[in-house]
């Protein structure tokens, strides 16, 4: 089923194999983020590389933008935009889930009004042998679960 299709912020959502819980809140959204990138444990992954999607979602109070419609009152789609091309471009990783993290992680850091982010990194090229749309990770990560204060 479509992403864009599903709200996966319904009154709350439990992962069974996680155990943690996603609140109704409201979220940025980039979808479709596309990058070359040189991620992956073959040697030919590293030297020619491939495309690569992502999507991120990030949870954090809109109310004060929505009223202010001040940008200083919410985050930058485009500085989100940035981390997630800087570690997509950047330095070879051999797993989807270390690069998903990787961006996950420096979008807590560097943005303390997130509460919790949504990073999917997919493969659309990757040989396996049959018609794939695309193969690829998804991780959840929230503030007061996966940061210290």
């Amino acid at each position: 089923m479509d992403d864009n299709k599903v709200d996966i912020i319904s009154t709350s959502v439990e992962a069974s194999t996680n155990n943690f819980k996603i609140k109704k809140g409201d979220r940025l959204i980039l979808r479709g983020l596309k990058f070359h990138g040189y991620h992956g444990v073959h040697l030919s992954e590293k030297e020619t590389g491939q495309m690569f999607l992502v999507d991120v979602d990030a949870w954090l109070d809109l109310r004060a933008a929505g009223k202010s419609d001040d940008l200083n009152d919410s985050v930058s789609y485009t500085a989100i935009y940035r981390i997630a091309k800087e570690i997509m471009t950047g330095p070879s990783h051999d797993l989807l889930e270390s690069v998903a993290e990787e961006i996950s992680s420096k979008i807590m850091i560097e943005y303390d009004r997130i509460t919790a982010v949504r990073v999917k990194v997919a493969k659309p090229d990757v040989v396996v042998g049959g018609p794939i749309d695309y193969l690829g990770v998804e991780i959840f990560r929230s503030r007061d679960r996966d940061m210290a204060m």
